[in-house]
């Protein structure tokens, strides 16, 4: 099997840039923004493609978060530091054929995009409502589209390095991304992280301008913390 690593945000992602928030858009931003939702296409597959798949690992309740990491600096701060915003609310599947292949087409991972949540509220608001635009746009899709390092059977202890293909979507735009990661394994279960990068143009998105932000990394980081187990 090639590798699991599960998950998107980011979100992902890319919301990074939150911090860009001024303290004129604060109120009227966090005010508006999203509460918790589940997404709304969180099914990865049929139960037809579920059933043709040698191997299908689902998220488990728990164990599982995404985040953005963006560097930046504010206003009356004497260094740089990342802006990051996490959530929980992940749900999905990656399934692998008898070759230990991706099968994209019942492989998906889906985050809230509207529950990011970093140290400032403003900050958030600002991401759920300008960056992500949460409303119109409530999911961050994950699509992998193949994994390396991992072979099947899964291994049924350690740990081993991996990467992943995937096709990320953040505000109706997708393109392929690369994850690097780690998974660890014990009784079915697998556990890790991986992480990607990309820029703000690379999802077409506008970097944040606002009195509160001297500079802003033009980097958005995303990382998935993943708990997967084998679908009976």
């Amino acid at each position: 099997m090639q590798r699991i690593r599960a998950a998107v945000s980011a979100a992902f992602i890319v919301t990074a840039i939150a911090i860009a928030c001024s303290p004129g858009d604060a109120e009227t931003a966090f005010a508006d923004s999203l509460t918790p939702r589940v997404p709304a296409a969180q099914a990865s597959t049929t139960t037809g493609s579920a059933q043709s798949a040698a191997l299908r690992l689902v998220l488990a309740p728990t164990g599982n978060a995404a985040r953005y990491r963006v560097r930046e600096r504010l206003v009356g701060a004497d260094l740089p530091n990342d802006a990051i915003g996490e959530t929980k609310a992940l749900t999905g599947a990656i399934a692998f054929d008898a070759n230990g292949k991706v099968i994209a087409q019942s492989s998906k991972f889906t985050v809230d995009a509207g529950t990011f949540v970093s140290d400032k509220d403003r900050r958030d608001g600002y991401v759920r409502r300008r960056l992500l635009d949460a409303t119109q746009y409530p999911s961050v899709v994950l699509v992998p589209t193949g994994v390396s390092g991992i072979a099947l059977p899964l291994p049924t202890s350690g740990t081993r390095p991996f990467e992943m293909t995937a096709d990320l979507t953040v505000r109706g735009v997708t393109r392929p991304t690369t994850w690097s990661g780690s998974a660890q394994f014990q009784n079915g279960q697998v556990t890790g992280s991986a992480a990607t990068a990309f820029t703000f143009a690379d999802i077409k998105m506008e970097q944040p301008r606002v009195p509160v932000l001297l500079s802003v990394a033009d980097t958005i980081r995303l990382e998935i913390d993943f708990n997967l187990v084998r679908q009976p």
